[in-house]
């Protein structure tokens, strides 16, 4: 007998309101997939016109469009509690920070249905609001022991953590791309050894401490380059850094790119220097795909990134220290080619959408048992 038979007749109602599809939602559609392959119901709650919704319609989950403006959006509590209430699921489970936990939680409770929670971030609330916000949730889905840690820091009951890493599809960066035309695509020359970084262009993310190491390497290591993938609110500014530290041939800003999966193995390196980082999707993706990942020592990315095996960790925020582990990748390439392999044998091992799945099938299944 298979886990699909086993799972039929459980329905779980999922609340995504991201506008963006980003590293959450995808995640959420990583779940939905594999749960209803092993014949789990569920239905996306999601706003209109959002990046998870376009992608949950082209992957046949069923979804509710229902529009959320945030924590204060109280219409859309009882628009979601009425839907909960006419769709009659097992479990309630919500997904992002932005109105779906408050209200989502609220919306569960009001609907006399169990809720869970998934926390991806890693920035720390004060006691009672953490109290205030998680009071709804039976359990609380941290992505990574260092979030599980910090919720236990503000009052949140061990008997209601769970950790659940997030996954990827290691085997999505297995083909091999046509190296030759991305390198022409992006104007690195030939003898050049190119990196890549990927994330929102925002302070956390640490893009303007790359920069400074970037500035130190090209007078090191000329034959560098960086090519930075990601949108944000900070686009202008650390351009203009870029501009003012002379960068203009070593470094570009791609913007985002939907396709990046499917050639970031064309790259020599990964760079992540963000100082607040739940997990760290993009270091799964780039371990996925063969890279040694230099990175920085925060949040959850030691969970993924094991210093001195796949990668090399850094202290948050310093731009030296930054340089100088790049540096040494880029002068070793034996070494950089060993963390990539042992790298992307770890993704497979311990970051395997299936284990994703199967823990999340457990704590439902656990939760319906009490």
């Amino acid at each position: 007998m298979t886990d699909t038979v086993y799972h039929l007749g459980v329905k779980i109602l999922h609340v995504e309101t991201g506008r963006h599809f980003l590293g959450g939602p995808q995640q959420v559609i990583y779940l939905i997939d594999a749960l209803q392959a092993r014949g789990v119901d569920n239905i996306l709650v999601c706003p209109p016109d959002s990046g998870i919704d376009t992608v949950a319609r082209e992957h046949g989950i069923r979804t509710q469009n229902l529009f959320c403006a945030g924590d204060l959006d109280l219409p859309f509590a009882y628009r979601l509690t009425q839907f909960i209430k006419a769709e009659k699921p097992d479990i309630v489970h919500c997904h992002s920070r932005r109105g779906a936990d408050v209200l989502g939680g609220l919306a569960a409770s009001f609907a006399d249905v169990p809720a869970v929670v998934s926390r991806r971030v890693d920035n720390t609330e004060l006691s009672f609001a953490a109290a205030l916000r998680y009071r709804p949730f039976r359990r609380i889905i941290a992505i990574s022991d260092a979030i599980a840690g910090m919720l236990r820091e503000q009052g949140i009951e061990d008997l209601r953590l769970e950790v659940i890493h997030s996954a990827v599809d290691a085997d999505a960066f297995g083909a091999s791309a046509d190296c030759a035309a991305v390198r022409a695509e992006f104007g690195i020359p030939d003898d050049a050894f190119a990196m890549a970084a990927a994330g929102q262009l925002i302070p956390r993310k640490g893009h303007r401490y790359l920069l400074e190491a970037m500035s130190a390497l090209k007078l090191t290591h000329p034959q560098s380059r960086l090519v930075i993938f990601g949108e944000g609110y900070l686009n202008n500014q650390l351009r203009a850094q870029a501009a003012s530290l002379g960068l203009g041939d070593v470094v570009q800003f791609a913007g985002y790119r939907d396709d990046l999966d499917s050639f970031v193995s064309c790259f020599d390196l990964f760079v992540h220097p963000a100082s607040a980082e739940g997990l760290g999707v993009a270091v799964l993706k780039a371990a996925a795909a063969g890279l040694a990942v230099v990175a920085c020592d925060a949040g959850g990315v030691g969970e993924v990134v094991i210093d001195g095996e796949t990668g090399l960790l850094v202290p948050p925020e310093e731009a030296g220290a930054l340089a100088d582990a790049i540096a040494t990748l880029v002068d070793d390439e034996e070494r950089r080619n060993a963390f990539g392999r042992a790298g992307r044998e770890r993704v497979q091992k311990h970051f395997a959408i299936v284990t994703m799945a199967d823990r999340h099938l457990g704590l439902y299944e656990s939760l319906l048992a009490e």
